[in-house]
């Protein structure tokens, strides 16, 4: 039988954009963008989610560039993933607001493993979307 983290996995493997966006808008799938965040959010779901019990579902807005759009993990931003999940991140340390918020509800539930074995938290879009402002700088279209 296959397991949640299996199941998650998959459909992170599989997923892809293939419409059209507005000028100025990209889209950002971290599963295809970077070769590490596959195996990196694998470790994490395999770790929290590698059983066949049901869970809360909680939604929230799409992948931030700091955060889930570099994890892999919703509201996870490496800082978190190292610090609280015990998840080593082979990359730059970014912090995103979202992140340390969802991680003092983690918290305050008992810590990760007692969160995780109730609630799994995802996006409404999976996929993230940035803008481009002035200068070429790209920021969060949230």
């Amino acid at each position: 039988m296959r397991t949640f983290a299996d199941k998650v996995i998959t459909f992170n493997q599989q997923l892809h954009f293939s419409g059209t966006l507005p000028k100025g808008i990209r889209i950002m799938n971290p599963f295809r963008e970077d070769e590490k965040v596959l195996p990196l959010s694998s470790i994490f779901y395999k770790k929290y989610y590698d059983d066949t019990q049901s869970r809360h579902l909680i939604l929230g807005i799409n992948p931030g560039r700091f955060g889930g759009g570099i994890t892999g993990v919703p509201f996870t931003d490496p800082k978190r993933l190292i610090e609280k999940c015990g998840i080593p991140f082979p990359g730059m340390l970014t912090h995103e607001m979202s992140s340390v918020f969802v991680y003092n509800v983690i918290d305050a539930y008992g810590g990760p493993e007692a969160f995780y074995q109730h609630f799994y938290i995802h996006s409404i879009c999976p996929l993230g979307f940035t803008a481009l402002r002035d200068k070429g700088k790209e920021v969060n279209y949230n």
